[in-house]
């Protein structure tokens, strides 16, 4: 049937025209002008009307079905859910907490640690506040007490072989905060881009874009970010993924991980590691060091404490040139007067005594159980399907069987009480027939994750 369907598209503006499409439909549907039970134009249709390839507008569907705004069955084409509350379901923002009720949730956003090590905090604290002294009066120092900067600096070391003293550490209120500060220096020295990885986090290109910058897409195979499309560009500054690529999972490769560091000497460029779960590396012999260490004087390190402790302790660092941490503690302190120094005391505690490597190994040995779990559960129920990457941290991607429709997989997994994320919404530029899932799988039981996965091969099987 060729319905028509009213979507604003601009060929010239940031957002990507996948989002773009979302978006439009998404405000029609909370604005009251797209009723319930209102059938929209098929795939087909809507991207002939607009003028893009189909895959954009099955991409924009598919979201669309996922965060409860859609609901698409077979013969009967894609509508407005019939009981739309009043309040939307979900934000288009694809990391919204805001989701449909379902008993599984496969999702990467806001799932840290399987389990919070509550005794083993607990005491770190009780040490803090029974020794005099142990906690500054008044506002802690903008760039974290000495305390912790001096164990981050041991720790970040021996564990992931980063070069940093104490004065080349900085304590941030997660790595949001950290990437604010590193946005706003880029914008003030002038760069207007930062080079991202393709596919990557979508919250992340759209607070690169809030905070000044134009993220620029470069392509990520199976040795991690393509350097030489890097060096295409006329970004002198990027954001990666090298231990364990979001959402992929690769590893950025030793040839390229020379070249990436090379990259940013010729250039004077800066590289921000984002290692957000580089501590959680299921093979502890093939856990990679981290790239600030191959050219310190470019390559800011980046790590939290969301993934292997909890993200609402809002604890993260920074460890890179001084000169670059001096002018962000400038922009810092426009902003606030520091981290919370009884958290920081009682982390700077946690990995002195020796309690967070404790975790770290019963969190990894947890995490590694649920892995086999999910590799499992795909070779059974997922034919044709295979999990990428490294076998390391929180999530897995699944690379769906050629010319699998991963809108009607990630639909029909809602159908199911599954709520699981379609590769293409990492992705800022569309690649048809790339089908694929981001999974989330560290804070199910074992049996959940089969489960789970039992359900979505039910999806992709038709039953």
């Amino acid at each position: 049937m060729p319905l028509h369907l009213s979507v604003a598209i601009s060929r010239s503006a940031e957002q990507s025209l996948n989002a773009q499409i979302r978006t439009s439909i998404c405000e029609e549907i909370e604005g009251g002008i797209l009723q319930p039970g209102t059938r929209l134009p098929s795939s087909r249709q809507l991207a002939a009307d607009l003028g893009v390839s189909r895959s954009v507008v099955v991409e924009a569907y598919g979201q669309l079905v996922a965060e409860g705004f859609l609901e698409a069955a077979r013969g009967a084409g894609t509508r407005v859910v019939r009981h739309l509350p009043r309040e939307p379901v979900v934000p288009c923002l694809l990391d919204s907490s805001d989701v449909p009720v379902a008993r599984w949730d496969l999702r990467v956003s806001g799932q840290g640690a399987p389990a919070f090590p509550h005794k083993e905090w607990l005491t770190a604290y009780q040490r803090v506040l029974r020794s005099p002294g142990a906690v500054p009066d008044g506002y802690p120092p903008l760039a974290g007490v000495p305390e912790l900067r001096s164990e981050l600096s041991r720790h970040l070391g021996r564990l992931r072989g980063v070069r940093a003293t104490p004065s080349q550490v900085m304590v941030t209120a997660g790595f949001a905060q950290g990437l604010s500060l590193l946005c706003a220096d880029l914008v003030a020295s002038g760069q207007r881009e930062l080079a991202v990885e393709e596919p990557g986090h979508p919250g992340q290109r759209h607070f690169v874009a809030e905070n000044g910058l134009r993220p620029v897409p470069v392509p990520v195979d199976a040795e991690g970010i393509d350097v030489e499309a890097l060096a295409a560009t006329s970004a002198r500054a990027v954001l990666v993924t090298p231990a364990h690529q979001f959402p992929v999972g690769y590893t950025l490769s030793a040839s390229r991980r020379e070249a990436l560091a090379r990259w940013a000497r010729d250039v004077d460029g800066l590289v921000i590691e984002d290692d957000y779960d580089g501590a959680l590396w299921y093979d502890r012999a093939a856990r990679p060091l981290a790239l600030q260490r191959l050219a310190p004087d470019h390559v800011v390190y980046a790590g939290t404490a969301s993934k292997v402790l909890g993200a609402g302790l809002r604890l993260g660092w920074l460890a890179g040139p001084e000169q670059l941490l001096h002018r962000l503690l400038r922009l810092r302190g426009r902003q606030d007067l520091g981290t919370d120094a009884f958290t920081q005391a009682a982390f700077a505690e946690f990995l002195g005594s020796g309690l967070f490597d404790r975790h770290l190994r019963r969190l990894t040995e947890t995490c590694a159980a649920r892995r086999s779990a999910l590799d499992e559960a795909v070779r059974r129920h997922l034919p044709g399907a295979a999990v990428l990457g490294s076998a390391a941290g929180v999530h897995a991607y699944v690379r769906l069987p050629p010319h699998t429709d991963e809108t009607a997989v990630v639909g029909g997994a809602l159908r199911r009480s599954v709520l699981v994320r379609g590769g293409g919404g990492y992705r800022a530029l569309p690649r048809p027939g790339d089908a694929g899932l981001v999974v989330g799988f560290a804070h199910l039981p074992k049996s959940g994750v089969t489960e789970a996965v039992r359900e979505v091969g039910a999806a992709l099987s038709g039953r």
